[in-house]
């Protein structure tokens, strides 16, 4: 996605939480992609919000450089720093989560957590009925969705497929 947002990138850093050995799993799928549409791919992990600056500033600095957040209490919780940060540095970046949308991401696209509260709620139905919570299945998230902000992809200089905007969820202009 990144690729047909913004086509030049060549260089992409996936900055997640380093203290979680799970998510090296991210990296290991967007490495999987990544030769497919000539991208080189650089892990990029930090332990606490102090080390998200330092972590963007030094990769922003590579020419044709984009940015993949990984989903995390870390960066969810510092999005608005993350957001800003891309800003600033001019990086194209895909976000887990509309919250980053919103707060001025250029793209989301991932589970819908409106949609995991309703299956949570289906849980809680079923245990408070008599299911043992041992009993029921794990269950995956079924909703995901686009989200682009349009407004940050003119900043950025960078031209949305009409393809991609007819996909999404909501464009915020």
């Amino acid at each position: 996605m990144i690729k047909e947002i913004a086509p030049h990138v060549s260089r992409v850093a996936v900055l997640l939480y380093s203290k979680n050995a799970a998510y090296a799993r991210y990296v290991q799928g967007i490495e999987a992609t990544a030769p497919q549409v000539a991208v080189k791919v650089t892990a990029s992990g930090v332990g606490d919000a102090s080390e998200i600056e330092p972590a963007i500033a030094a990769f922003a600095g590579q020419a044709n450089s984009g940015l993949i957040v990984v989903p995390s209490p870390l960066t969810n919780s510092s999005h608005g720093l993350i957001t800003e940060l891309a800003a600033r540095h001019r990086l194209p970046a895909v976000y887990p989560y509309r919250l980053y949308v919103t707060s001025g991401g250029l793209i989301a696209y991932g589970p819908d957590p409106t949609d995991w509260y309703r299956q949570a709620a289906s849980y809680v139905d079923r245990i408070l009925r008599g299911e043992k919570p041992a009993d029921l299945p794990v269950q995956q998230p079924t909703k995901f969705e686009l989200v682009i902000n349009m407004k940050t992809a003119k900043a950025l200089g960078l031209d949305v497929p009409v393809h991609l905007q007819q996909l999404a969820d909501e464009v915020i202009e």
